[in-house]
């Protein structure tokens, strides 16, 4: 086997996977682990990465990049997203990673996030069935990160995708100024998702999906609080299917409790207390509008999936067939 690392940096959080490729299409996992480092602070309104965002991703970056060695890394790669494309100063960010692993820091566009999210996604409900309906299904895999949400629509492969430009740290800060949120500030967020939605069905057929499918923290989070979890637990997550009434009524609840009840939640994550109400209006809005258009159809959105594999997952895949090695 090929033990592979893959870093995904994000707006909010900066993630490793250390894996054993299996030579089959499979993943065995090493090292799986986050920090939440908020490198996209700031970034929506002052297009620049901050000094101290990039003093604290690039500290985790150097603490991954021992990870790789202790664990004897035979290939890595590095995506950034969201923040990454929108900040000025990137190169200043995208050389020192380079410095530090010895591989380049892939600025990748938002159509190659949802196809590798999607890739990622996939492992957790190809698991569940391999029946003729399931293999015919059409999966809508949302991946709704820090500063962008991807949708990709596709059976195996993608065949539809489409990012938008909102994310839970985008709007948070674009719009949440109040403990708990008032409802105007959760109305300027559902306008802007409507907004991104209108532009990404042009692209991204929303009645086609049999199936849906929810990626990365904000996501996972809330279908914890679905669940009625005692601690975040990443297996009983993973391939969950909760009815849209629970994710709904989860979304409502943790948008409007004030931030010393959401930062007290056995399963939340201290780097997600302050934008997790953004998160949990943005699922809310795109699940309402993913219901209205399939409510006219033979099957409605009855359920929704939660994968706890995506993008990390889809980049350390990738290595299969790239023979980028550590410097």
């Amino acid at each position: 086997m090929t033990r592979v690392a893959a870093i995904d940096c994000g707006t909010n959080s900066i993630r490793l996977l250390i894996a054993d490729l299996d030579g089959q299409g499979g993943l065995h996992d090493v090292v799986r682990t986050l920090e939440l480092v908020r490198l996209g602070e700031g970034v929506d309104r002052t297009g620049r990465f901050s000094e101290a965002a990039l003093e604290r991703t690039l500290a985790a970056t150097r603490r991954y990049a021992q990870l790789c060695r202790e664990h004897e890394v035979e290939r890595i790669r590095f995506v950034a997203t969201s923040a990454t494309r929108d900040a000025a100063n990137r190169a200043e960010f995208t050389d020192a990673v380079y410095k530090i692993l010895g591989v380049p820091a892939e600025v990748i566009p938002g159509t190659e996030e949802a196809a590798l999210s999607f890739r990622g996604a996939l492992t957790a409900v190809s698991r569940q069935s391999a029946d003729a309906a399931a293999s015919a299904a059409q999966h809508l895999v949302i991946d709704l990160g820090g500063g962008s949400t991807e949708l990709v629509l596709g059976g195996s492969t993608p065949d539809a995708a489409y990012s938008m430009d909102i994310g839970c740290v985008r709007l948070t800060e674009r719009n949440m100024l109040s403990d708990p949120p008032l409802e105007a500030e959760l109305a300027g967020i559902r306008r802007d998702v409507n907004s991104a939605l209108d532009l990404a069905t042009g692209t991204v057929n929303l009645a086609q999906a049999t199936e849906v499918i929810g990626v990365a923290g904000t996501i996972t989070t809330i279908t914890a609080h679905a669940l009625g979890l005692t601690s975040y637990d990443p297996v009983a997550i993973n391939g969950a299917r909760v009815s849209l009434s629970e994710v709904l009524a989860s979304c409502d609840a943790l948008s409007h409790m004030p931030r010393a009840e959401r930062a007290a939640l056995p399963y939340m994550h201290p780097g997600r207390v302050d934008v997790i109400a953004a998160g949990a209006v943005i699922w809310a809005t795109i699940l309402e509008r993913i219901a209205a258009v399939r409510a006219a159809t033979a099957t409605p959105l009855a359920f929704v999936a939660t994968s706890e594999h995506d993008i990390l997952d889809g980049a350390a895949l990738s290595l299969a067939s790239n023979h980028a090695s550590m410097g």
